[in-house]
């Protein structure tokens, strides 16, 4: 029987990606206590990388948000297996830190990340809130356009 934040995700036409394997010695997720600690997730589509480059440079601040959006996609995808396949069980979003691909005279990382953090409250309502930074990163891996990790609270 799918949940509540299942019949959301149905409700908003939100697909979410394959939960990403890590591509070096890290795991994606720990949980610890009732905390998901998530791994920095990138602009990857189901193996697919999307959204290379500098923000305000190759991409658009609009599209930056869109990386980021797939990064909470991600993110959500990260929460799905380490509640095992059930979403109801995340009581909280707690932070959000953002990354984005930019150089020293781009300021609008707040806006890029905003991405993200609507796509969060989108999904989890409320309990999507949460605290969060956007900083500016000279590089990002892969040379993808944004990177964010999570703290989430589950039951």
């Amino acid at each position: 029987m799918a949940g509540k934040i299942d019949a959301r995700l149905k409700e908003l036409g939100i697909e979410l990606p394959e939960a990403a394997a890590p591509a070096a010695n890290y795991v994606p997720y720990v949980v610890s206590g009732n905390m998901v600690f998530v791994a920095g997730q990138i602009t990857l589509w189901n193996g697919e990388l999307k959204f290379l480059g500098k923000v305000g440079q190759e991409l658009s601040v609009e599209e930056g948000q869109q990386a980021a959006r797939l990064c909470a996609l991600n993110i959500a995808a990260q929460l799905r297996a380490a509640c095992g396949g059930d979403l109801d069980r995340v009581k909280r979003i707690v932070r959000l830190g953002g990354f984005v691909n930019s150089g020293p005279a781009f300021t609008q990382q707040p806006e890029v990340i905003n991405g993200a953090s609507n796509t969060i409250v989108e999904i989890f309502g409320e309990a999507g809130k949460h605290a969060r930074a956007a900083v500016s990163a000279a590089a990002l891996p892969r040379n993808v356009a944004v990177e964010v990790e999570a703290i989430a609270e589950i039951e």
